[in-house]
C-alpha cells in the first residue's frame, strides 16, 4: 500500500471513530491525540470538520480542537508561541508537528538552508538535523531531496501536500484562473503565428511559381531569337563560312601571272 492509499485508509478509520455517537469529551480528546501521534497520518482537515468535535467546546478538553487545528494548518513554532494555551504534546506529536513544519517550508522553497531548519525545528546541531531529515522525513516518504553538507542546505525534490489552510483554496483558484488566462493568450499567439506562417508559405509558393513561369518565358524568347526565318542561325553562319572557304580555295589554286621583266637603262642584259 503506497503512502496515498495509506493516508486515505487512516483518515477513513479516524473519521469513523470520531463520528461514533458513544464518545465522551475525554474519549474524543484521546482520539485526537491518537490521530496526531500516528506515524503515517499527515492530513487532518476531514477529522477537524466532523460535528462531533463540537462536544469539546466549553469543556476542559476544548484545547484539543486547537491542537487538531494546529496539526492541520500550523507549525512547530506556532505551538511554541502558544504552548501555555494548549495541551502538552507527547513526543510522537512533537515529532509529527516538526515533520509537518518541513512540509510547510517545502511548499514555497525548494532549497532550505540548515540555519533556517535549525531555527524552525528547534534542533541544536547539524548532525541531529541531518538525522531528522533522513530518518523522519525522507525514509518516511513525505519528502525527497538531497543533503548538501558543503553548502549547508537541503534541496527539496518532492514534498507531500498538507491540508489547505483557510483562504488557501481561493488563492489556488485565483492562481489557476490566472494560469488558464495566460495559457489562452499563449495559445492565441501561437495560432496567430501558425496562420501567419501558412499565409507566408502560400505567398512564397505563389512567388516561386511566378519565377518559374518567368524563367520559361525567357527561355522561349531566347530560343526564338536563335532562328532567322526557317534557316537556323547556326546553319547560316556555317554556310557563309563555307563560301569564304570556297573563295579562298579558288584563289589559292589559280596560276599566278608572271610579272614582266624590268629593264634598267644603262645596263645590258
Amino acid at each position: 500500500m503506497d503512502i496515498e492509499e495509506n493516508q486515505a485508509h487512516l483518515i477513513d478509520h479516524f473519521v469513523k471513530q470520531v463520528s461514533s455517537d458513544t464518545h465522551t469529551p475525554f474519549s474524543l480528546a484521546n482520539l485526537i491525540v491518537q490521530a496526531t501521534s500516528h506515524s503515517s497520518l499527515f492530513a487532518f482537515s476531514e477529522i477537524l470538520a466532523l460535528p462531533n468535535l463540537l462536544q469539546l467546546q466549553g469543556t476542559e478538553y476544548s484545547g484539543y480542537i486547537d491542537v487538531l487545528r494546529l496539526f492541520a494548518h500550523g507549525r512547530w513554532r506556532d505551538y511554541k508561541s502558544n504552548a501555555g494555551l494548549l495541551p502538552l504534546l507527547v513526543p510522537d506529536q512533537i515529532l509529527k508537528l516538526k515533520q509537518l513544519s518541513v512540509l510547510t517550508l517545502a511548499e514555497t522553497n525548494k532549497v532550505l538552508s540548515y540555519d533556517q531548519l535549525l531555527e524552525e525545528l528547534d534542533i541544536s546541531n547539524v548532525r541531529e538535523l541531518e538525522d531528522f531529515l533522513i530518518n523522519e522525513c525522507i525514509y518516511a516518504g513525505i519528502v525527497k531531496g538531497k543533503l548538501d553538507q558543503k553548502q549547508r542546505r537541503f534541496e527539496v525534490q518532492f514534498a507531500a501536500g498538507r491540508d489547505l489552510r483557510p483562504g488557501q483554496l481561493d488563492n489556488m483558484i485565483q492562481t489557476l484562473g490566472n494560469w488558464l488566462e495566460n495559457s489562452d493568450n499563449v495559445l492565441l499567439t501561437i495560432q496567430e503565428k501558425i496562420k501567419w506562417a501558412e499565409t507566408k508559405s502560400v505567398s512564397d509558393t505563389k512567388h516561386q511559381e511566378e519565377v518559374k513561369e518567368r524563367v520559361e518565358e525567357v527561355k522561349k524568347s531566347l530560343s526564338l531569337k536563335g532562328y532567322n526565318g526557317n534557316r537556323p542561325l547556326g546553319k547560316m553562319m556555317c554556310s557563309e563560312s563555307d563560301e569564304e572557304m570556297e573563295f579562298y580555295e579558288h584563289d589559292r589554286i589559280q596560276p599566278k601571272r608572271r610579272r614582266p621583266p624590268r629593264h634598267f637603262y644603262g645596263l645590258k642584259p
